[in-house]
């Protein structure tokens, strides 16, 4: 095949790519850049609330978790205790209609300061970010969004590749010609295109249908959580438990104690300091009789990892897991999700993330800008088909070998190319 049957090739498939999921990346774009800045959207959103009111030592949880319930009227299930002593706690509720609510609370008093529904305006933006706001089906759609954002990068640099006269960074003549906004396109894509890629990979894992495929293929291969000790609960934790456990760790068992529940919170908090959890603690409650208390350390680095199993009945110690613990293929995965939330290597890791989502908004706006500018006769249409087409099996094999690795992503390519074929009969008739 010569250079430019190649070139046209690729081209075709990266425009059918772009067409397919640039409104898709522009909403991934947007809700991950809020997100990267969930600490400051909180604090500027809820203002007082995430302060404490007043000064003294916290009192003890058990008093906490009585206030609570008083000023609430629900139940509370899980409390978490920040690393600041300046931040109020905030404190999970369940109430009696079975809804969910997250308390902002001072713990000098146990007084509530307000409360928020389920985990907040920042947790609605994750759920949106992932479209789990929507189940299933929503959650499906950014798996085919992530795995044809991924050939959208290697695609974009094969044609950005430097060849003949072609420049690897440039921005030539003015707005006005279509060159511009090509070299515009393809220097932006230069320099957060493997930021990209690095996003869509590593948003992979968290997606329903390929992520619980990975996780399950990492953990029956040694590689994945710590095997749960026996005996172990047939059940997946709860969804606000799941929340506070690292990925490799939330669609496992976890160990059962006995089913007399005598311990409280003051005690499994002590229990998990006396384990190395003496500042920020975030202390999930026993949802049914056997289950454990659930401690965790709220970290930023993953290598900070430490989720601790108490026995609600006598406080014995389940389970104590570490980063060390995790197999290699978990402690990979799990390095990529703290990379790509911006938290494993500080303010420079969320800005470089920050400049992958301001990427995607370029080229979004260069995209069909250069589109417009290419029409042919004032009619808009796709790239110019490779000359003789059978040319195209070769690369249209590797990508489809591509989608047999991202099935979801697969099964819409087979579309667009069954598409292709009847676009030009439908055309004609």
């Amino acid at each position: 095949m010569d250079a430019a049957s190649f070139h046209r090739i690729i081209w075709c498939w990266h425009f059918y790519a772009g067409l397919i999921v640039l409104p898709m990346l522009l909403w991934l774009a947007t809700t991950g850049a809020l997100y990267l800045y969930k600490p400051e959207i909180e604090r500027a959103y809820y203002g007082a609330w995430t302060q404490r009111q007043y000064a003294g030592e916290p009192i003890s949880l058990s008093q906490i978790v009585r206030n609570v319930e008083i000023q609430t009227n629900g139940r509370v299930t899980r409390i978490e205790r920040p690393g600041d002593a300046r931040e109020s706690w905030r404190v999970g509720v369940t109430m009696a209609d079975d809804t969910r609510q997250t308390a902002f609370v001072d713990p000098a008093f146990g007084l509530v300061l307000g409360s928020m529904a389920g985990g907040g305006l920042m947790e609605t933006v994750k759920e949106l970010h992932s479209l789990a706001i929507t189940g299933p089906i929503g959650n499906g759609l950014v798996e085919i969004v992530a795995g044809w954002a991924i050939l959208l990068c290697v695609t974009g640099f094969i044609l950005w590749w430097p060849r003949g006269t072609n420049q690897a960074l440039a921005l030539r003549g003015s707005p006005k010609h279509r060159r511009f906004w090509r070299d515009f396109h393809a220097s932006t894509g230069a320099l957060v295109g493997g930021v990209l890629l690095f996003l869509a990979l590593t948003g992979m894992p968290w997606s329903g249908f390929w992520g619980s495929g990975l996780r399950e293929g990492i953990n029956a291969a040694g590689l994945g959580r710590p095997p749960t000790p026996a005996p172990s609960s047939s059940e997946h934790a709860d969804h606000e438990t799941a929340q506070m456990l690292p990925w490799s760790m939330r669609d496992g068992t976890q160990p059962m104690g006995h089913h007399a529940h005598v311990i409280g919170p003051d005690r499994a908090a002590a229990i998990a300091a006396a384990h190395g959890m003496g500042g920020a603690l975030t202390l999930s409650f026993p949802k049914e009789p056997g289950a454990p208390w659930v401690a965790s350390s709220p970290v930023t680095r993953v290598q900070d990892n430490h989720i601790l199993f108490i026995d609600a009945a006598d406080g014995r110690v389940l389970q104590d897991a570490r980063y060390a613990d995790f197999g290699a293929g978990a402690k990979a995965v799990e390095w990529g999700i703290y990379t790509h939330q911006g938290q494993q290597y500080g303010e420079a890791n969320r800005l470089v993330m920050l400049g992958g989502c301001i990427g995607v908004w370029l080229l979004a706006l260069s995209a069909p800008v250069m589109w417009w500018k290419r029409r042919q006769g004032g009619r808009l249409s796709a790239p110019p088909r490779p000359v003789p087409q059978t040319r195209m099996w070769g690369v249209t094999t590797a990508m489809l070998v591509a989608g047999a690795v991202f099935p979801l992503t697969g099964a819409t390519m087979i579309l667009a190319l069954a598409g292709e074929k009847l676009w030009p009969r439908v055309a004609r008739s």
